[in-house]
């Protein structure tokens, strides 16, 4: 999650977090769980941008002053792992049973980079 923050700007593409965020799971031997995103937090609290934590040809930029959230599901299996809700509509667990962790920051976008808004 800390890669894809890293990458992140005014002017910068968003498939730009995906990527890190893969490169650097990937070399550790863990997947990205692919159906889980992140979003814009706005007037709405889930609103655009749509942000994938995988690689991806999604189309944007970010601009000053918006905020969105980085959420990764990072997998001890590969990235193709599903995940099944639980009756509860909150509780994900992987089809496979491998482990998994969710981390989830809210960022501002600023000139220079990016401004964690989530951090104690």
């Amino acid at each position: 999650m800390l890669r894809g923050i890293a990458a992140c700007k005014h002017g910068v593409s968003f498939k730009k977090i995906g990527r890190r965020i893969s490169e650097h799971a990937e070399k550790h031997g863990f997947g990205v769980v692919e159906q889980f995103v992140g979003h814009g937090v706005g007037r709405v609290f889930h609103s655009q941008p749509i942000i994938y934590h995988q690689r991806n040809n999604m189309p944007g930029q970010m601009v000053e002053g918006q905020t969105f959230t980085i959420e990764p599901i990072l997998t001890m299996g590969s990235s193709s792992i599903e995940c099944d809700m639980w009756e509860d509509g909150w509780t994900a667990v992987t089809t496979d049973g491998s482990l998994a962790a969710q981390f989830e920051h809210t960022i501002l976008i600023t000139r220079t980079g990016a401004e964690i808004l989530t951090k104690c």
